[in-house]
């Protein structure tokens, strides 16, 4: 991209990580961690708490365009700070703006969809392991955005709208996000399909976790706090990430020809463990 190639350097391998069982529990505590981040840093007015999430976003992700591959504290920082960011913006346009969290969730998705298909018309693949261009990577990255944003309107919506509470919220998502799963293990749902659409719940799912845990019990919460439960969720977040940042047990490894495109072919696929080389079509 022009634009991007003027400040940060190309792509030399995989910007993102592989899809291994540890993936998925950090993404949960990300999504989780930055609910009730955003939520805390609420108490200090649009302007401040605002403007603090933008700036964590700024230097997130000017942290990881700057790297040339994965990197796994650059990735989730990244990944940490669209939660927090995601879940502002969401709340702004439901606490100020005074729209209905119907109307976010819907505005969401449909924001959702438009990335969707304009990532899917100019690259024609959705796969994690095609991220080896700045494009690709921003497509990326705007996806993950518009699923934070989405999951913490639908969340709030479950929650708040339908009169579920937030612990019921979590078992309602925590069930949702098998569906994915069964019908690629049972169904032949194409598995770029069915990680994106595990990948939308665990915003949900993350956020009415943080939210039970947080808020008060006349809200359907247990009241441990914003603040001491967004720590909590900070410090689980950065023992795993400095796992897999020693350990580096989820880099992608090219394999074959099809890696001079950006695409894995690994013969294996995995739902949980792996994402194989399949392009939408």
């Amino acid at each position: 991209m022009p634009v991007l190639g003027r400040f940060f350097p190309a792509p030399v391998a995989a910007k993102v990580p592989e899809i291994i069982f540890v993936f998925w529990v950090v993404k949960i505590l990300t999504t989780a961690g930055g609910e009730v981040t955003s939520d805390y840093l609420k108490t200090y007015g649009n302007f401040g708490g605002g403007g603090t999430e933008v700036a964590l976003f700024v230097i997130a992700l000017v942290l990881q365009f700057a790297t040339r591959r994965y990197r796994a504290f650059a990735y989730w920082s990244l990944a940490y700070a669209i939660a927090i960011a995601g879940t502002g913006i969401s709340d702004f346009l439901h606490l100020d703006v005074h729209i209905p969290y119907a109307g976010t969730t819907i505005l969401w998705a449909v924001i959702l969809a438009a990335v969707f298909w304009t990532w899917q018309r100019n690259e024609g693949t959705l796969s994690i392991h095609s991220i080896t261009t700045q494009r690709r990577e921003a497509f990326y990255w705007a996806t993950v955005f518009a699923t934070f944003a989405l999951g913490t309107a639908l969340g709030d919506f479950t929650a708040t709208s339908l009169g579920m509470g937030y612990l019921a919220s979590a078992i309602f998502f925590f069930a949702v996000i098998l569906l994915p799963a069964l019908a690629w293990w049972r169904f032949g749902l194409n598995s770029i399909a069915a990680f994106w659409m595990a990948y939308i719940v665990t915003r949900p799912l993350g956020a009415s976790i943080a939210d039970y845990i947080s808020k008060p019990s006349r809200t359907t919460g247990i009241g441990f706090g914003n603040g001491p439960t967004a720590v909590v969720f900070a410090v689980a977040t950065f023992v795993l990430v400095l796992y897999l940042a020693i350990a580096r047990p989820d880099i992608q490894r090219p394999v074959g020809p099809a890696a001079e495109d950006g695409r894995s072919v690994s013969p294996t696929p995995e739902y949980l463990t792996a994402t194989p080389e399949l392009d939408v079509e």
